[in-house]
C-alpha cells in the first residue's frame, strides 16, 4: 500500500495540500478530519455526551463510513453524504473533544485503514496522527506548519470572512487553543513523526509546497510512473 501521510496543526493547509498532491500523483485523497467531524456531528444530533464508547458505537448503529469515489473519499452518516454539514461551526467547536476519546480514535483508525486499502494506486491521507499512529509505516511522512496568524488568515478566507487584524487575532487565538488541546491529549497527541518532511508554509506559495511533496514522493516511490498519473 502506497501511503503519503500529511500531518499538522489546525489550519495548516493539510487537506487542500493533500488533495493537490493526490491529484498530481494519481493517488486518492483521504481526509481523516472529515471522519472525526462525522462522528462529532452524529453525536450532536443524537445529543450524546463525550462518551467514547457510545459515540464510537454510532459507526455501526447509523452507520458512519467513508464512501469511495474516483476523486476521493466522502464521509457518510446513515447513507447520506455529509461532506458539507460536518463543516458547521457547532461541529468545529466540539470535534477536538470527540477526537480525543480513545474509543472514537480506534473506530476512526479502523475505518481509515480499511478505506486506504481500496485506493487503487495509493493514498494521500491528512490528519494529526497519520504518520505517528494510523500509518507509522508510511513511506512518506510530511508535517506542515505555519504561523498562527497565517493559518488564521487562511481559515477566515476559506470561510468567506474578511481577514481584518481583529478577526485574525481572534481566529489565531482559537487555533492556538485547539493546538494545545491536540498536543496535550493522552490519546495520539499531535506531534511530528520521526523522519517526516517538515514544511513551514508561512511564506510559501501553495504550488511550491505541493511540488515539494510531489518531488519527494517521486524519490520515495521510484517504481511508480508518476507522470502517467498526473492530472
Amino acid at each position: 500500500m502506497n501511503v503519503i501521510a500529511i500531518d499538522g496543526p489546525a489550519g495548516s493547509g493539510k487537506s487542500s495540500t493533500a488533495k493537490a498532491v493526490a491529484a498530481r500523483l494519481g493517488f486518492t485523497h483521504l481526509d481523516s478530519g472529515a471522519l472525526y467531524r462525522a462522528f462529532t456531528m452524529a453525536a450532536l444530533e443524537q445529543d450524546l455526551p463525550d462518551d467514547g464508547l457510545r459515540i464510537a458505537g454510532l459507526a455501526d448503529a447509523l452507520p458512519i463510513r467513508l464512501d469511495y469515489a474516483d476523486d476521493g473519499f466522502r464521509p457518510e452518516v446513515a447513507g447520506v453524504d455529509v461532506s458539507q454539514p460536518v463543516r458547521a461551526a457547532a461541529v468545529t467547536a466540539r470535534v477536538s473533544r470527540v477526537a480525543a476519546l480513545p474509543a472514537v480514535r480506534d473506530a476512526v483508525n479502523q475505518l481509515l485503514r480499511a478505506a486506504a486499502a481500496l485506493a487503487p494506486r495509493g493514498v494521500v491521507m491528512d490528519g494529526r496522527d497519520i504518520g505517528t499512529v494510523v500509518f507509522p509505516e508510511a513511506a512518506l511522512k510530511v508535517f506542515l506548519v505555519a504561523s498562527p496568524e497565517e493559518r488564521a488568515r487562511r481559515r477566515l478566507l476559506q470561510d468567506g470572512h474578511e481577514p481584518s487584524p481583529d478577526a485574525v487575532a481572534r481566529e489565531a487565538a482559537a487555533l492556538e487553543a485547539r493546538d494545545a488541546q491536540d498536543r496535550e491529549r493522552s490519546a495520539a497527541p499531535l506531534k511530528e513523526a520521526a523522519g517526516a518532511l517538515r514544511l513551514d508554509t508561512t511564506g510559501m506559495v501553495f504550488d511550491r509546497q505541493v511540488e515539494a511533496i510531489v518531488a519527494q514522493a517521486r524519490k520515495v516511490f521510484p517504481s511508480l510512473d508518476m507522470e502517467a498519473g498526473s492530472r
